[in-house]
């Protein structure tokens, strides 16, 4: 059995960066995806970038033997945040391309071989694939996967062919850039939630090529509770506020709408005791829930095939409208109180 090559200076076409903090039952996962890819072992490498763990992810990792004769070097650094420890690996990468991929990811075996054949055909300085689920996830994850796959969810924007924004921004639990991108404009910023938008922003805004390669999906498990969920899609609302502040191309008026429904229902319990409130607004209400309850469900149901899941995808779906609705509430109010900051970050960002 090979054991696991750390190189110091061998040139690679792929340098797939992975960082992670205190998260080792999910390194072991994606590693033992990796060990399937259909891709010379010779041609790219695996670096994780460690943001100061302290389980046993070192340990793991320096002693982790390839049963395929996968490149694997380890990086790690004190807790700096996910930006940080992405630019790290950057530093130390040897890769013509550098791929950012989540800890919480597994490859399907043909990951990498779709990437290599598109740039093969179509030149791009940087790039983004979509994310989804795993047969083997639970109905949760698979609730989850929906409402943040779905055109009713997201509008297309994490990775669909069709989108409600023209462009299409590269996030980092599947994005790729090429090593002259990062040495033109420089790594990640600082910020605790959406650093990687900000990131594709600066690559646009820079003139480079960016694209979609559609088919180059990865497995994500995101959060795997509806509170761990909430929370973040909760910073994302807030995140997208600070990332309009930034650059106001990245705030568009379909990026609104969760925030708009909240108010609309606040105002709506607010003034249905008053007399001169008009009772067919019930029915409009209710008739617009039935509507989204009803799409949810039988979308759901018709691509997992499961009674519990499409349940769940109602419950998960409602819960991203409020939670990235009241995120951007409090992201505005930050900003019209002067006390909301782009920058920072939390080891939060990895809970």
């Amino acid at each position: 059995m090979p054991k696991c090559l750390f190189l110091k200076y061998k040139k690679m076409k792929y340098s797939i960066i992975i960082a992670t903090y205190n998260r080792l039952e999910e390194v072991k996962e994606l590693l033992a995806s990796a060990e399937n890819l259909d891709f010379s072992r010779d041609t790219f490498e695996l670096i994780f970038s460690d943001d100061g763990s302290t389980d046993d992810t070192e340990i793991f990792l320096k002693n982790y033997k390839s049963s395929s004769g996968l490149n694997i070097r380890y990086l790690y650094q004190q807790n700096k945040g996910p930006g940080e420890a992405r630019n790290h690996g950057m530093r130390k990468s040897q890769g013509e391309y550098f791929i950012f991929v989540d800890s919480d990811c597994m490859f399907p075996p043909e990951w990498l071989q779709k990437i290599d054949e598109y740039l093969n055909k179509e030149h791009l300085d940087a790039w983004g694939g979509p994310d989804t689920c795993h047969e083997s996830f639970s109905p949760l994850l698979k609730a989850i996967n929906y409402s943040m796959t779905s055109f009713i969810g997201t509008g297309g924007t994490r990775g669909g062919k069709k989108s409600v924004q023209k462009k299409f921004y590269p996030r980092s639990f599947n994005m790729g850039i090429s090593r002259k991108v990062f040495e033109t404009i420089g790594g990640m910023g600082g910020l605790r939630h959406g650093q990687d938008m900000e990131f594709s922003g600066r690559i646009y805004n820079s003139g480079f090529k960016v694209g979609l390669i559609a088919d180059a999906f990865v497995y994500h498990k995101r959060r795997t509770s509806l509170k761990r969920f909430y929370k973040q899609v909760f910073n994302w609302g807030v995140a997208r506020v600070n990332l309009g502040k930034m650059d106001k191309q990245m705030f568009k008026p379909i990026h609104f709408i969760p925030a708009l429904l909240i108010a609309f229902f606040l105002l709506f319990v607010i003034i249905t005791p008053f007399p001169f409130f008009p009772k067919w607004l019930w029915f409009i209400a209710a008739a617009g829930i039935t509507f989204l309850v009803t799409i949810a469900f039988f979308q759901s149901l018709a691509k997992y095939k499961s009674l519990k899941t499409s349940l769940l995808s109602i419950i998960t779906l409602y819960i991203q409208i409020i939670a990235y609705g009241l995120g951007m509430w409090k992201g505005l109010f930050q900003v019209w109180t002067g006390k909301g900051t782009a920058e920072g970050y939390s080891k939060n960002y990895y809970k």
